[in-house]
């Protein structure tokens, strides 16, 4: 009898770790949906338990048949998934379902669900950007051909994600910023490119001040801040039930299911569901939790350095520093170390796009990690994946 390792390829350890990534995840999400059930469906939270279900076998297909393509294929896909994932950005900005002044769902007909468009543009962007430094080495000292192809597509993306997703928008930017740093972009047209972000967003705020119609968001982001910040916050009522629910918690938890905090914090499923794990599983869940991330982290690294493509050393490391960032300012955020940003736990939170694309991305690097394909582009020019700066 041929057993599992037959048919899962790549590495094993990313396999284990998200396989109790999923256990979690459906443990806390069933947890937390307890106030969705309260409000929504007579109090039944099993409807949201089978939706979890469904999203994670979903996500782990998508893994499984994403580990099955060549990996090189997977250049070309972030080529021409840059081109169409621009107009359905804009086609967000416009037209995506509406939520506290934000666009960020797109109803694609025949889909059962709606997209968050930045998690395609997320993905697309690591997979373009991994491709490009790859095969632009040669001329990557050069501003023209070199740079700007990098930059633009970077810059255009951030600026349509901005005004709805501050916080992915920022994510977005520093993870193109360090694959273009790991690539060997030369540091001044980095600093460049982050003087230059930074004077657009000023322009932006104080042209949303005087037209407060063209930001909506602005008094959210604003908002935020000034509670993060502040010794007496105005409105910090999320917070202060993440810092309740993490409290009860102690050393060993309450329990699965035990977290009362779960009916008074908003988004205990998604935003905050780091809170509701730690109330229940204590120490196990405020440690094992972002060892996971961590771990996850540096498999990516690890198989994007035992890479013989530059591309592939590269979408590694692009998509693990993806993963490991969004996750990390999750949890930040719950315990109080970051302004709220709506940033979900990946794999972990309840949400079916982000999962879906989650596993899409693993599979990419599990595709990697397999050497099914051998790329033309020279080993040479990658040395640890740090590239000489000019």
């Amino acid at each position: 009898m041929k057993n599992w390792s037959t048919y899962l390829k790549g590495d094993a350890l990313i396999w284990l770790v998200v396989f109790f990534l999923s256990i979690v995840s459906l443990l806390a999400v069933y947890s937390a949906a307890g106030s969705l059930a309260y409000q929504n469906n007579g109090g039944t939270a099993e409807a949201y338990l089978f939706d979890r279900f469904k999203f994670i076998v979903l996500g782990l297909l998508t893994m499984y048949l994403a580990h099955k393509v060549p990996f090189r294929v997977y250049g070309l896909v972030g080529t021409l998934g840059i081109v169409v994932v621009v107009p359905l950005l804009v086609l967000t900005l416009f037209m995506g379902s509406n939520i506290n002044d934000a666009s960020r769902w797109l109803r694609i007909p025949g889909l059962p669900f709606s997209i968050q468009t930045s998690d395609l543009a997320k993905l697309f962007l690591v997979l373009y950007l991994a491709k490009r430094l790859a095969t632009a080495q040669p001329v990557l000292t050069d501003f023209v051909k070199g740079f700007l192809p990098l930059a633009i597509p970077l810059v255009l993306v951030t600026v349509l994600v901005l005004p709805a997703n501050f916080s992915t928008a920022a994510l977005l930017f520093l993870i193109g910023l360090i694959m273009m740093f790991i690539g060997g972009v030369p540091y001044k047209y980095l600093f460049g490119l982050v003087g230059t972000g930074i004077a657009g967003l000023m322009l932006l705020v104080l042209l949303a001040m005087a037209l407060p119609g063209v930001l909506p968001r602005l008094s959210t982001w604003k908002a935020r801040i000034e509670n993060f910040t502040s010794d007496e916050p105005k409105d910090a009522y999320q917070i202060e039930q993440a810092k309740m629910s993490i409290s009860m918690g102690g050393i060993v938890g309450q329990g699965p299911g035990n977290n009362a905090g779960k009916y008074r914090l908003p988004q205990s499923y998604s935003d905050f569901i780091f809170a509701m794990i730690i109330g229940e599983y204590g120490m196990l869940g405020t440690v094992f939790l972002p060892l996971a991330f961590i771990f996850l982290l540096y498999r990516c690294l690890k198989v994007g350095g035992r890479s013989q493509s530059a591309f592939g050393t590269f979408a590694a490391y692009g998509i693990g520093l993806s993963i490991a960032l969004q996750a990390f300012i999750n949890m930040a955020v719950a315990v109080n170390l970051f302004p709220v940003t709506g940033q979900p736990l990946p794999w972990v939170s309840m949400g079916g796009t982000s999962t879906i694309i989650t596993g899409l991305t693993l599979g990419i690097v599990l595709s990697i990690s397999r050497g099914e394909a051998n790329s033309q582009e020279p080993l040479t020019t990658v040395q640890g994946g740090q590239l000489s700066h000019g």
